[in-house]
């Protein structure tokens, strides 16, 4: 079996390097935390396992296959990163059950405002909040349906919420009461209690809630962001917060990022705001999937078989 040079840029324990070491006998495996790699580490090896800095990777001629740990591509697809003819992977499948979990989470916290209760406590208010609502016959309308989405619209499906969903074509999961196309949203959003924004960051998805389609929504709506900050225009979302148009939004992810202290968007109450940590390695078994991906397609590229995962370069899914 041919030896490879493999860069590998997430935590793994003693096990973990056993799981991936043994699909490539005989290639040199180098461990090194992402924010400790050099461009000369990226330009050294013929496989890379993890996330790097994407202006690391131009002139890596060596580079046969980048594994991401991550499902999102933001970066990697940009002309002249990566040497023409390199497999890119990426880690969808290893972040569903975290992030669909944070999302029913975050659900809740605002439904039925645990958020201003925790605001009170910290103030030592005994004050009743008022009218909650739930998550029995609600309706939910997410926006992309891959690994994430199809995760959190089970959940919610399970719960007794009326699930729609908005993906490209595809065949319908029995928990999706309908499945509608992109060019469907406009009619879909006034209709929806709980909007779940599970996209990645492209040209096309940049925006795609600007002022006109978050005016669309319901003023007791719910706006949910785990994808990417730029699929939300944050000045828009913050104007229609100032005006009463929506009754909340839970962000893991926003437009900047990180977000200023001095933003605007930091001071409504009925906002959940987390520093995109929904996914990440905080669960285990995250870390545990994205090792479980990296080994195989390490096995099948060894052995020049199709990889999972692999991206397409033109949408920037998974193809």
């Amino acid at each position: 079996m041919e030896q490879k040079n493999i860069l590998v840029t997430f935590p793994v324990t003693d096990k973990q390097k056993h799981s991936l070491e043994m699909y490539a006998p005989g290639s040199h495996f180098l461990y090194r935390p992402r924010e400790e790699v050099t461009t000369e580490n990226v330009h050294n090896a013929n496989i890379i396992i993890g996330n790097v800095t994407p202006s690391q990777l131009v002139g890596a001629s060596k580079l046969e296959w980048l594994q991401l740990d991550s499902a999102g591509t933001n970066g990697y697809l940009d002309p002249g990163v990566l040497p023409p003819g390199t497999k890119l992977t990426n880690a969808t499948g290893a972040y569903g059950l975290a992030i669909s979990e944070y999302m029913i989470g975050v659900v809740l916290e605002l439904i039925k405002k645990l958020h201003y209760y925790r605001d009170n406590q910290n103030q030592r208010l005994w004050k009743d909040e008022g009218h909650v609502t739930s998550i029995q016959d609600s309706r939910t309308l997410v926006v992309g349906l891959g690994d994430i989405g199809n995760e959190f619209a089970r959940k919610m499906d399970a719960l007794g919420s009326h699930v729609n969903a908005v993906k490209r074509p595809s065949d319908k999961p029995e928990y999706i009461e309908e499945l509608y196309l992109l060019k469907d949203l406009d009619k879909l959003l006034p209709e929806a209690d709980i909007v779940a924004l599970c996209l990645p960051g492209t040209e096309q998805t940049r925006h795609l809630f600007n002022a006109k389609r978050i005016k669309l929504m319901k003023e007791s709506a719910i706006l949910l962001n785990v994808g990417r900050g730029t699929v939300v225009d944050t000045e828009a979302l913050c104007d229609a917060l100032e005006k009463g148009q929506l009754y909340g939004a839970a962000l893991d992810v926003t437009e900047p990022e990180p977000l200023p202290p001095d933003h605007r968007l930091w001071k409504f109450r009925n906002v959940v705001i987390t520093p995109h940590t929904s996914g990440q390695y905080h669960l285990p078994e995250t870390l545990n999937k994205i090792v479980r991906i990296s080994a195989e397609n390490l096995m099948r590229f060894m052995n020049h078989k199709e990889l999972r995962n692999e991206v397409d370069f033109t949408s920037g899914y998974k193809k």
